[in-house]
């Protein structure tokens, strides 16, 4: 992975999302409590242009270059997340078996806690077994906001 070079902010109805990316990928996306000086680049113009596009209802899919760091497990995992079709959810036993873990439920939520691509790689679709708005990095308010915009509840 390149060092990220470049980020750019975007004010959300959530708060403010920073975007870090290299030359050629988003390498993280994260809510911030404070807006600094950015300096942008065409990866981080897309990605804002896409986040916006997600948070006014026209987007439901996003198709970036992506290139967080993370270990193996976690990056199967966030792989297995992009898998979870806008508008629907899975529990953390769901996507440890679709992993072929099927009793690695805990690992799943701690590789969740750990997502530094916050709604790209959507671990707010992610919920407890008995449908519980279990954890959420961002808060729990934020993941209960995002699936109440994408309709699940």
């Amino acid at each position: 992975m390149q060092p990220a070079s470049f980020n750019d902010f975007l004010s959300t109805p959530l708060g403010d999302l920073e975007i870090v990316a290299t030359e050629s990928s988003v390498v993280s996306i994260l809510f911030v409590e404070q807006v600094r000086t950015s300096q942008s680049n065409a990866v981080t113009e897309q990605t804002k242009t896409q986040l916006a596009e997600y948070f006014n209802g026209g987007r439901r899919a996003f198709d970036l270059p992506l290139d967080a760091a993370g270990t193996e497990f976690q990056q199967t995992v966030w792989q297995a997340l992009r898998t979870i079709p806008f508008g629907e959810t899975r529990s953390y036993g769901d996507v440890a078996t679709q992993i072929g873990n099927p009793k690695g439920s805990r690992a799943v939520g701690l590789a969740n806690g750990k997502n530094p691509l916050t709604i790209v790689v959507p671990c707010h679709r992610v919920i407890g077994a008995n449908g519980a708005l279990t954890g959420y990095a961002s808060g729990v308010e934020r993941k209960a906001w995002l699936l109440r915009h994408e309709s699940v509840i």
